[in-house]
């Protein structure tokens, strides 16, 4: 499988080239792309992942790139994803969408371009962290109203939104679990005088430091009893790794918009 990665320099950019090169001939890496302005356009992509030279420039237009790949990596900002899934609707090929942060407006454009490319979304691709999710929707859906949901992470110092986006995707699963809107249960982070806490919502607190992966925890706290579903990441390499069982499941689907939960099989747990 024929592929490129958008953000190539990047710190998942990097990885993503590194297990490529893992594959064994599973995906072959064609193209490398970053924004204009960077110090890396024209240096190999593998030597900015530390793996030596593979032959692969990296440029600024992922265009000429596109059209002879099976599919894409793209874990950058939202401006950037809204056009690689325009891209990847023209092209007809797999995108692999990791960026988080993305509006209302942005994910209407990325619903559009899956009416044509097979686009896999997920606000993270580990394996883990995705069988967490169908567990806390599971659970969610198990245990009454009474039981409070709150949703704590920890990132990086260097991490620019919060909550991040798997917060953000265990918070939809514990909401589809109750058959509530999260937009309506979610309660932000905490300052001042907040008053009591409201009955069926879920709770929010990022935390951020030093150079954590990433680590999640929902926590369910009924009244003398508290359980707590949690993941660490110990290795970057991780999400890459879900990524491309991603990209390579997504190869021959028929156009849409997908998530982890279709990619495992997870939709019945």
């Amino acid at each position: 499988m024929d592929v490129v990665v958008i953000g190539a320099s990047g710190r998942m950019g990097r990885t993503l080239i590194s297990s490529i090169a893992a594959s064994r001939g599973a995906l072959r890496l064609i193209g490398a792309v970053e924004s204009e302005g960077s110090p890396n356009i024209g240096r190999d992509a593998g030597e900015i992942a530390g793996i030596g030279t593979i032959g692969v420039a990296i440029t600024t237009d992922a265009l000429p790139l596109v059209v002879h790949a099976h599919g894409i990596f793209d874990f950058t900002t939202p401006a950037t994803s809204v056009a690689v899934a325009a891209l990847a609707a023209q092209a007809r090929i797999v995108h692999v969408l990791g960026t988080t942060g993305l509006s209302l407006e942005d994910e209407a454009k990325i619903t559009a371009a899956a009416r044509h490319a097979v686009i896999i979304r997920s606000g993270n691709f580990s394996l883990g962290v995705n069988v967490l999710t169908a567990v806390t929707r599971k659970v969610a859906q198990a245990l009454p109203a009474s039981f409070d949901i709150e949703i704590v992470e920890m990132h990086h110092r260097m991490k620019v939104d919060a909550p991040s986006g798997t917060a953000l995707m265990l918070g939809a699963a514990a909401a589809e679990g109750r058959g509530v809107d999260l937009a309506a249960a979610r309660i932000p982070a905490r300052d001042g005088h907040t008053g009591q806490r409201p009955e069926g919502g879920i709770g929010f607190a990022a935390l951020r430091g030093g150079s954590v992966i990433g680590e999640h925890s929902v926590v369910f706290a009924g009244q003398g009893e508290r359980l707590e579903l949690t993941h660490r990441a110990e290795d970057r390499s991780l999400f890459s790794q879900g990524a491309l069982v991603a990209a390579l499941w997504g190869r021959g689907k028929k156009p849409g918009l997908y998530s982890m939960v279709d990619v495992l099989g997870l939709a019945d747990l």
